[in-house]
């Protein structure tokens, strides 16, 4: 059976997937394809893309590089496992490993970005002999059981119980921070005095700190320059892994630099990676120095971590991302929207700030001299996004703060389309 309209596929959903599932907005949009940074419903209406389903389409839908690699290796086998050596995930894990900036790096292929986090976390607290772990306050790191332990937002939260000994420090959450009057150099000294104080006062001998470089679902809350290389310091000296989760960081999204974890002077003993890196396929993984993978004892294999077909699809994206340098691109595109919106939140009351770096950019949205959030009108600024054909996203601790994450290789002209869309929404709301 095929859907012939919008509130047919609406009805068919609600009818046999969970109720915990929610669509984005208040009438749900259907996809039914994809071309650049454009997609079309059932209807034939068509959409400015500036969320990629969640980040995950990251250099345009039907990118033909990436579809003419996914076809090819369709048709020569679309599956193996670790079991056999494949070319495409052995290449692909190359191609990793070389640009991750992880000395003596190893790669191991999750399909997703939860079970990248979880089998970095597996992998650290047998290295170290520790469940203990470190975690960021305003933090998501996925859906799986380890995951959802190291997630401080109680809204995305399924359990609290864990085999996991979390401790959660101050983070680079600035705008609800008890530091957040502080300039950049002092947040970050306060940051590390409440990071060397946990450590002092409460905890035993932890085997890792994860973070993201800038939080996702958090809203892009994005800490200063250095923060985490200044956290890193109080780490080795205790010994402890960093995990830094480039699930949506990562491939040159934040425009200065490749990797997120990179603005802060620090390498990470591991990465975990997924979303964008397959434009739209399931794949994910995690980079490590080789002595941690080498602290697993037991026999492991992935069924579909780094399939064929899904190492085809990332071999072509990361070719394209570099070959066409959309890490300058993100830069450049990221530097024009915020010129054309910063004026706007800065005259408008009710935006708190406009924060984020390259083409990861969001708007916390609050009640007029106050950070209090404003849901309301959140989500009347998502909704008159998607009245004026740009679909964005929603996320932040209260569900108040509007995502942008355009294509990597969005064009001027699409930038600019984007902008007027989503300051007519905001200019429309009051």
């Amino acid at each position: 059976m095929t859907a012939s309209t919008t509130a047919e596929l609406k009805q068919r959903y609600a009818a046999v997937l969970p109720s915990f599932l929610n669509t984005l907005y208040a009438e749900p949009i259907s996809i039914d394809r994809g071309e650049g940074s454009y997609v079309w419903d059932l209807e034939g209406n068509k959409y400015l893309d500036f969320f990629g389903g969640v980040l995950t389409t990251m250099i345009g839908h039907a990118e033909p590089s990436v579809v003419a690699a996914v076809q090819e290796q369709a048709a020569k086998v679309m599956h193996t496992s670790t079991l056999y050596l494949s070319e495409p995930m052995i290449a692909f894990a190359e191609d990793v490993a070389k640009v991750s900036g992880i000395s003596d790096a190893r790669v191991f292929f999750t399909p997703s970005g939860s079970e990248a986090n979880d089998a970095a976390l597996l992998m650290a607290t047998v290295y170290r002999s520790s469940n203990q772990i470190l975690a960021l306050r305003n933090s998501y790191h996925g859906r799986s059981f380890a995951a959802q332990a190291v997630t401080s937002h109680k809204s995305w939260l399924t359990t609290r119980l864990t085999g996991l000994n979390v401790t959660f420090v101050q983070g680079g959450y600035r705008l609800r921070s008890p530091f957040r009057d502080l300039p950049d150099d002092e947040y970050t000294d306060a940051c590390v005095d409440d990071l060397v104080q946990t450590l002092d006062m409460t905890m035993g001998s932890p085997a890792a700190m994860i973070a993201e470089p800038i939080q996702g679902v958090g809203g892009f809350a994005t800490p200063p320059d250095g923060f985490f290389g200044a956290m890193g310091k109080v780490l080795n000296n205790h010994g402890i892994l960093f995990i830094s989760d480039e699930v949506q960081t990562g491939w040159g999204r934040t425009g200065d630099h490749f990797w997120g974890y990179q603005a802060h002077g620090i390498e990470p003993d591991m990465l975990t990676f997924a979303k964008g890196v397959g434009n739209g396929i399931t794949l994910a993984g995690v980079v490590m120095r080789a002595e941690i993978a080498d602290a697993i004892g037991a026999l492991q294999f992935s069924t579909f971590g780094g399939n064929p077909l899904s190492a085809a699809a990332g071999r072509a994206t990361l070719r394209k991302v570099l070959d066409d340098d959309m890490q300058g691109n993100a830069l450049a595109m990221g530097e024009r929207f915020a010129t054309a919106v910063d004026p706007v939140a800065d005259r408008t009351d009710w935006i708190a700030e406009r924060r984020g770096r390259g083409l990861m950019h969001a708007l916390e949205i609050v009640h007029p001299d106050s950070i209090e959030p404003d849901v309301a009108r959140t989500t009347a600024v998502l909704e008159g996004c998607k009245e004026r054909g740009l679909l964005v996203g929603k996320g932040g601790l209260y569900g108040n703060v509007i995502r942008i994450t355009p294509m990597l290789n969005a064009t001027a002209d699409e930038i600019d389309e984007g902008c007027d869309a989503l300051i007519g929404a905001i200019e429309a709301t009051s």
